[in-house]
């Protein structure tokens, strides 16, 4: 308890002393003990900050300010993400008492120093950094509620938030094509200040809401570019005109067709188009861009930005924003047919757009639920998907590839079945591509489409109808898995355990290779198990081969187990602990299908299962369970 109380009267003071990459490392220290310390067991905190900062402040000593500034920063944004609760109001309340005016009379001052030394580049640096750090704080104490004072002097600061956001300055203008710069930064968390204030406080914010559309609306198409450096600023500033846009009580700042088109030509569509940052990541990091494209984690993207303001805007006015944007989209596949070699991003810009004006609602597990009426899906589909699909070299223009398979995935649930079936050959096709996103997407699609719910009751589609291109389906799927950078591919095992559901005893002849190649990648994955996902899905396959087989051929079950019990000893044997209960699951199910007698092998198993060494991992339990059950009967 002394060490702990030490620590907390001299962290402040020692974090001050240090310089700013040491004063980080302290002030996240101090937010970590603030977690659970602060403010009641430990009141002293923000009055010293409080006391530090306009000592600080005093003298323009702002590397100090800085120091604390973060310090606030760090313990005030947990504020953004708890739940609601009276200890955590009567919390940030004690917290506006003591911090909301120094930090008012802080933020005037800056701005006012900023002014004065207008011409000094090292002084702007700090400065703007300190606003940024203000700028956050604000949006941290205003997250949950609005506080009254922030709503008694809403006008003071949304005036200096304008003039931030409409200040131009060579000297804090980044060189880098790929790093913010103080500016930048600054302005990219007044939009998301600002878009907060829209969202959740749009009545006591609205007196200042037009003269924000318009800087906003003159920072997209005057100040920003495509460059990396200002993609989280052009995120934040679209994400604030569509909190606005998605109010019918704003609608007249949109409804013009001529703003409509403008936000359509100058902010949609720039900001939709695949960039080459967008290949570079598409070419080197792969999974990375599958996780940001397919798993939904893409939030803070230029393309989600434009998607959410479309979507907003199609609220309001979707019949007029469909018409326009249909255009685009027409225009845009022109460009293409014009010169498909040089213009697939056109394309590939017409295949977003057309997917965000016709998805009105959707879900990671179901695509879309809900689509515009206004787009006809099946004939887009039809006319240029299909298409893109069936072009006889899986390898050109990938990217384009990748869209038209997404678009079939997003929409599969408002496509006719006869669509979907023929899909199957494409898509198979595919998954023999080189290129590691496409074969993914291949896979995800297959899957996907699989899994889609009968209205009539059982499967999506048949073992029949699967079989014509069903050996070239596990061909393709086993021939992606040795590709590099592919030989342990969640996608294509999912997509794989899946086809095999589906087409059942259809697969029985081809069992024989399928158990050559299972046995292979088990092998392989047992000297290093790393990715659960892929693990379960692969036990899963053998799993279900063995079934299926035996469903139909009941004496099969001793070919699998001459051919798996070696593989599975060596797993025993070296105590591979993540594939121990896929071990005893396949064997609890081999000896549940084997006619009497029981063999040998089963026996000389069954003095194992009894040490205690093998009940100690709990993981293990339920398939041990299941293995000595077989056993017994």
């Amino acid at each position: 308890a002394d060490d702990r109380a030490a620590i907390k009267s001299n962290i402040v003071g020692l974090m001050l002393s240090l310089p700013a990459k040491l004063q980080k490392q302290l002030s996240d220290a101090i937010s970590i003990i603030g977690k659970s310390d602060f403010p009641a067991l430990w009141p002293e905190l923000l009055p010293e900050l409080v006391r530090s900062m306009e000592e600080s402040n005093a003298c323009n000593n702002f590397d100090k300010i800085n120091g604390i500034l973060q310090t606030a920063h760090s313990l005030f944004k947990r504020y953004r993400h708890e739940f609601r609760s009276d200890n955590l109001f009567t919390e940030i309340k004690y917290a506006i008492a003591k911090l909301a005016t120094p930090l008012t009379l802080l933020f005037k001052g800056t701005i006012e120093l900023a002014g004065k030394h207008a011409n000094d580049p090292r002084a702007l640096q700090v400065l703007f950094g300190s606003m940024v750090l203000i700028s956050k704080i604000f949006y941290s104490l205003n997250y949950q509620d609005l506080p009254e004072f922030f709503e008694d002097n809403m006008e003071i600061w949304m005036d200096h938030f304008h003039q931030l956001l409409t200040t131009n300055n060579k000297l804090l203008e980044s060189d880098s094509e790929d790093e913010a710069g103080p500016l930048e930064r600054l302005k990219s968390q007044i939009c998301d200040n600002i878009a907060l204030y829209a969202h959740k406080y749009d009545e006591e914010f609205q007196p200042h809401l037009p003269k924000f559309v318009e800087a906003t609306w003159n920072l997209l198409v005057n100040q920003t570019t495509l460059q990396v450096k200002h993609d989280l600023l052009v995120c934040n500033a679209i994400q604030f005109l569509a909190s606005v846009a998605a109010h019918d009580k704003y609608k007249g700042l949109f409804e013009s067709e001529g703003t409509l088109t403008t936000i359509c030509q100058n902010v949609v569509v720039p900001n939709m188009q695949f960039r080459d940052v967008d290949e570079e990541q598409f070419e080197d990091n792969p999974e990375e861009y599958i996780r940001r494209d397919i798993e939904g984690s893409d939030v803070d993207t230029r393309r989600r930005a434009a998607c959410d303001l479309v979507h907003s805007l199609c609220k309001v006015f979707e019949g007029p924003v469909t018409a326009i944007f249909k255009q685009y989209v027409a225009s845009l596949q022109q460009e293409y047919r014009a010169d498909p070699t040089k213009n697939w991003r056109s394309m590939d810009t017409a295949i977003y757009l057309i997917s965000t004006l016709a998805s009105k609602a959707k879900t990671e597990k179901h695509g879309a639920t809900k689509t515009n009426h206004l787009v006809d899906l099946t004939e887009f589909f039809s006319t240029t998907i299909a298409e893109l699909l069936q072009a006889p070299d899986v390898n050109d223009k990938p990217v384009l590839k990748a869209a038209a398979i997404k678009f079939l995935v997003t929409f599969r649930q408002h496509l006719p079945r006869s669509v979907l079936l023929a899909a199957f050959n494409p898509l198979a096709a595919h998954l023999a591509s080189t290129c590691i996103v496409v074969h993914t997407y291949a896979a995800h699609g297959i899957e996907r489409v699989l899994m889609l719910p009968n209205p009539h009751g059982g499967a999506p589609f048949t073992g029949v109808e699967l079989e014509p291109v069903l050996k070239v389906l596990l061909g393709n799927m086993f021939a992606a898995l040795r590709m590099p950078g592919s030989q342990e591919n969640d996608y294509v095992m999912k997509a794989l355990m899946r086809t095999l559901s589906a087409a059942r005893d259809n697969i029985i002849p081809y069992v024989p290779d399928l158990l050559v190649q299972f046995k292979e990648k088990v092998t392989i994955v047992a000297k290093n198990p790393s990715k659960p996902n892929f693990n379960h899905y692969l036990f899963e396959c053998i799993s279900g081969m063995i079934r299926f087989t035996c469903q139909k051929d009941v004496a099969a079950v001793a070919h699998f187990e001459s051919e798996l019990f070696p593989i599975f000893q060596l797993i025993l044997q070296n105590d591979v602990l993540e594939f121990l209960p896929y071990v005893f699951q396949i064997l609890s199910l081999t000896l549940e299908l084997h006619p009497a007698p029981v063999p040998s092998a089963y026996m000389e198993l069954f003095p194992l299962l009894l040490l205690p060494v093998l009940w100690d991992r709990q993981g293990k339990h339920s398939s041990m369970v299941g293995q000595r059950g077989a056993d017994l009967q």
